[in-house]
């Protein structure tokens, strides 16, 4: 964090977008940097849309007992306009014993509050979603880089093939490598990490079992088991499996994106489905239905051996497919 002094706090920060993650931490590290200038700060939190132009007035007038405030105003874009007057008319000759922080999640609605502070010479902290593949390489790379590790680009590439898009899991597994290792990270310590990990357990094996490798499924069924993992999840991972792709073949060839409103589904998971649909008929799906109710009822019922189970599922969503091919 350096050198903080009460000089170096920005008066007005203004968090904008709408990744939770980013816009939590911006504002954890404002609430840390002005504890190391005035331990005793006063931090009070508010909704924009429920407070009024009285209570922001009492809140940012000098205080009869002094003393440094931080007040963090959530959801900015719901502010009403007189409140937003309010505010924008005090960024103008802000408090030096006060910092207020403005969270807005950077969209159409309430711009012209987001661009009046941004105007008044508010600090942006971004926090918008990251869109790109270039930037979730970026973000995995400066995480470990912030925990004092260092991480090549294929090892950050091979971390989101493993993990996934979402933030919170990929900061989640950064923090987690860096524990585990000595924060050197190459794609060949990721690879090995979560060859002996499995978060994507049921999904690995579903997966697997949809495009008919069942030597893969096979494999990660049973490193599952062997570490622990519970049956039930990946028995109802091989049901999500195959009902995904049923529900995507049935909505008939279209692009990812225009679908996933109609299916209420994310657009890459269409994707996925649509390339594990590849070779499978109606028929091989609704035998697979079958076979991944039944198994899901031994799981669940507390069949005597539950492993078996999961293998001989495996085994016969691949024959069903089978059977789709020949």
């Amino acid at each position: 964090m350096g050198d903080v002094t009460p000089a170096s706090l920005a008066p007005i920060l203004l968090v904008l977008g709408d990744e939770e993650l980013l816009a939590t931490r911006a504002v954890t590290e404002a609430v840390a940097k002005v504890r190391s200038v005035d331990p005793q700060v006063d931090v009070r939190e508010y909704q924009a849309a429920a407070l009024t132009v009285g209570e922001i007035a009492e809140m940012l007038s000098p205080s009869l007992f002094g003393g440094r405030r931080l007040l963090i105003l959530r959801s900015g874009q719901d502010a009403r306009k007189d409140l937003v007057a309010a505010l924008l008319a005090y960024a103008k000759n802000p408090d030096p014993e006060v910092q207020l922080l403005v969270l807005h999640l950077g969209g159409a609605k309430g711009k012209a509050f987001a661009d009046g502070l941004r105007a008044a010479g508010a600090t942006v902290v971004p926090a918008a979603k990251l869109k790109g593949h270039r930037d979730r390489v970026s973000f995995v790379r400066d995480e470990i880089r912030r925990a004092g590790g260092k991480c090549t680009d294929d090892a950050a590439e091979a971390l989101i093939a493993a993990v996934g898009n979402d933030l919170r899991e990929l900061a989640a597994a950064c923090s987690q490598l860096i524990a585990d290792t000595d924060g050197r990270i190459g794609a060949d310590t990721v690879a090995r990490y979560y060859r002996g990990r499995v978060e994507v357990s049921g999904f690995t094996v579903a997966d697997a079992t949809m495009v008919g490798d069942v030597p893969a499924a096979l494999e990660a069924l049973r490193w599952a088991l062997h570490v622990g993992v519970d049956p039930v999840p990946i028995a109802d991972a091989l049901a999500d499996g195959v009902r995904t792709v049923a529900r995507v073949a049935s909505a008939g060839r279209g692009n990812p994106y225009q679908l996933a409103s109609s299916l209420g589904m994310p657009a890459w998971k269409i994707e996925r489905a649509q390339r594990q649909g590849r070779g499978w008929t109606p028929e091989g799906l609704v035998r697979a239905m079958q076979v991944a109710a039944e198994c899901n009822a031994a799981v669940k019922g507390g069949s005597d051996d539950r492993a078996y189970a999961l293998e001989r599922a495996v085994f016969s969503v691949a024959a069903a497919r089978q059977g789709s091919t020949r």
